[in-house]
């Protein structure tokens, strides 16, 4: 017997000059970066809190509070590799996952195949089981202003009894 469950995460970052750009573990050639305790990845951030909310587990800042040194500027793949992980400790393994990044810029669709080669390997999924989108924010706001990046995911989750 199987039951599914479904997740929403959502995160958001300011733009910041003078630090890396990283979205779902692939580096942006960009002279901004994203503002955070960790590499600030908020796709993978995004996808994290669909997965840990999915199993009705606490969000991604009680697993890896920005308060703790040892997260500071670590690779969002390794925190993603760890919530996949503990999902599975549990009986859980991820089914698919979808993703939304709403940005200005960088332009996101030339990279969606590394962004899916490298959200596959984090969480043992294959391509087609991850959905990857991207748009703007049309003008509006702080991302329609390109001062930050936001992303929405969703999952679906599968735990065997």
């Amino acid at each position: 017997m199987s039951s599914f469950r479904i997740g929403h995460g959502y995160d958001i970052h300011r733009i910041v000059p003078h630090r890396p750009l990283i979205l779902g573990g692939v580096r942006f050639d960009t002279d901004y970066g994203l503002d955070g305790h960790s590499d600030a990845d908020c796709l993978s951030h995004a996808i994290c809190d669909a997965l840990l909310g999915a199993a009705g587990l606490p969000d991604i800042g009680i697993f890896f509070p920005n308060t703790d040194p040892a997260f500071k500027d670590i690779d969002s793949q390794i925190l993603l590799t760890r919530v996949v992980a503990e999902l599975q400790s549990r009986g859980y393994k991820p089914v698919n996952i979808d993703v939304t990044v709403i940005a200005e810029k960088p332009k996101i669709y030339p990279r969606l195949g590394e962004i899916k080669a490298a959200l596959a390997v984090s969480t043992g999924l294959v391509s087609d089981q991850i959905g990857l989108k991207a748009t703007t924010n049309e003008g509006v706001g702080d991302l329609g202003r390109g001062l930050a990046i936001a992303a929405h995911a969703v999952c679906l989750i599968e735990r065997r009894d």
